[in-house]
């Protein structure tokens, strides 16, 4: 364990500063300013010898967060590395993007402010990249099976690594033009630059994994041929079917969804374009969903020089404590400013659009809202509360509703269930025989570190399909597994 006393010397959680405000919303860079490692190793020895560590059930890799945060406290940053890729493939991804459940089941969080994990655990791999030691580790015997990996995002990646690394021939197979799924078109640079995904996909592809983009499984592809061509195919395309506000004025000029809006500011900064096709720049935007999408479409609203940015959320305002009805080792929902509240703009919560307003022109010009109460019959509007609100772009980041069915899905039958997800068993198996799913597409839309565990368990699925056993570690226990 770490110093002993250490959560005693130092009771207070110290992160990373972010860069002023004035200076990052005029580039895409990440926000956070450099961290001296010094502040890190005080910060890993407020790990306590608590006999339980329920940081381990907070995850769902089941990092191995005390041996890691001991090692970092001991200055032993390349074991650290070691312990951490044991069960992560990509801590550089969940370090920046993941909401860290971990450190809400910190047993240290039941009194004082929780272990800084996430933080911890980002500073090991940046720093292992920076020492050389993430190296590729292909395998030393190939076993002449072929696995189909569907979708490039964290599901589909953990998998196609650890299936490369068993000895698979592992094709990954991506729709769009490059490899990385959200990762790369849907979450902004300022979160989590590219630079970080290229790296992975470099070791990957030396490690032998194979990446083809730009192919539409079930239109540039049949279902059928990519059977044919290989033992197992793995299903990892996400829930990427949004959902959407169907009031009057939907069809509007200016109102879109996150995601046509969110990739094009990354293809910008990709070097695709010299502006996006949509633009927040000197227009008043809304953005209608009080999620982590929405504060990426306010971030990119304030880097793309919007004349104003407010963000509408039907829910109530959360807590800013941990309420009694969401005791630990739970994760709480409570009220985040995340970097993109810090920038700028307005939140207002309890409210629905029922309306969008044009300009009779085609455009949108204001959205008509109400104020709404939560009841046992959902959300009613309160009388006389309706009001409008100057808009010339709004983006829908409401969430997504599973996968898209057209194509691919409908043509392999695979059983659905009663929200339209994939049906798995403890294997990870659909109901189509060599056919298995993992992430989003079967799970319904949920967190980066969901998706990089079912990957890996996924992984283990398959591999044990193919050669009838394994050695490829399981993330997900048993228990919690999908279930027919």
């Amino acid at each position: 364990m770490a110093d002993p006393k250490g959560f005693l010397k130092i009771t207070e959680r110290e992160l990373p500063a972010h860069r002023p405000v004035d200076v990052r919303i005029q580039d895409w860079r990440e926000v956070y300013e450099d961290f001296d490692r010094g502040t890190v190793t005080k910060q890993a020895s407020r790990c306590m010898d608590c006999g339980i560590p329920f940081c381990h059930n907070g995850c769902p890799l089941g990092n191995l967060i005390p041996e890691w945060n001991d090692l970092v406290y001991r200055h032993d940053w390349g074991e650290a590395i070691e312990r951490l890729h044991a069960t992560n493939n990509f801590p550089e991804f969940t370090g920046r993007l993941c909401p860290a459940p971990c450190e809400s089941a910190c047993v240290l969080g039941i009194d004082q402010p929780a272990v800084t994990i996430k933080n911890v655990e980002v500073s090991i791999i940046d720093r292992a990249w920076e020492e050389g030691w993430v190296r590729p580790q292909p395998p030393e015997v190939r076993t002449g099976k072929k696995v189909a990996v569907v979708g490039s995002g964290p599901a589909g990646l953990a998998a196609a690594q650890q299936l490369t690394r068993a000895g698979h021939d592992v094709t990954v197979f991506e729709r769009a033009d490059r490899i990385g799924g959200l990762l790369r078109y849907g979450i902004p640079e300022f979160k989590m630059e590219k630079r970080h995904v290229d790296r992975r996909i470099g070791q990957m592809a030396a490690e032998g994994t194979n990446f083809r983009t730009g192919v539409d499984v079930g239109v540039d592809v049949t279902v059928e041929r990519l059977r044919s061509e290989h033992d197992a195919v793995l299903l990892a395309g996400g829930a990427t079917a949004w959902r959407d506000l169907p009031v009057p004025g939907r069809e509007l000029d200016g109102v879109h969804q996150a995601m046509e809006y969110l990739p094009l500011a990354n293809r910008v900064q990709e070097g695709d374009y010299e502006q996006p096709a949509i633009t927040a720049e000197g227009k008043h935007v809304i953005v209608i969903g009080g999620g982590d999408t929405g504060a990426d479409c306010v971030g990119t609203a304030h880097r793309q020089g919007a004349a104003s940015v407010t963000q509408l959320e039907i829910m109530p305002k959360p807590p800013v404590n941990r309420p009694d009805s969401q005791p630990w080792p739970t994760m709480p929902t409570l009220y985040k400013v995340t970097s993109a509240h810090e920038e700028g703009g307005k939140r207002i919560y309890s409210v629905n659009t029922v309306e969008f307003l044009g300009d009779g022109q085609g455009r949108v010009r204001a959205l008509k809202l109400v104020d709404v109460k939560r009841t046992d019959k959902g959300f009613e509007p309160v009388e006389g509360t309706e009001r409008e609100l100057p808009a010339d772009l709004v983006t829908l980041a409401m969430g997504f509703v599973g996968p898209q069915k057209e194509g691919m899905i409908e043509q392999l039958g695979v059983e659905l269930d009663g929200r339209g997800n994939v049906v798995r068993d403890g294997d990870y198996a659909t109901t189509v025989d060599g056919v298995f799913c993992a992430g989003d597409m079967g799970r319904g839309q949920s967190l980066i570190v969901w998706a990089i565990a079912e990957g890996r368990s996924a992984a283990a699925g398959i591999d044990r399909y193919l050669t009838e056993e394994t050695a490829l570690p399981v993330a997900i226990p048993p228990t919690e597994r999908p279930l027919v």
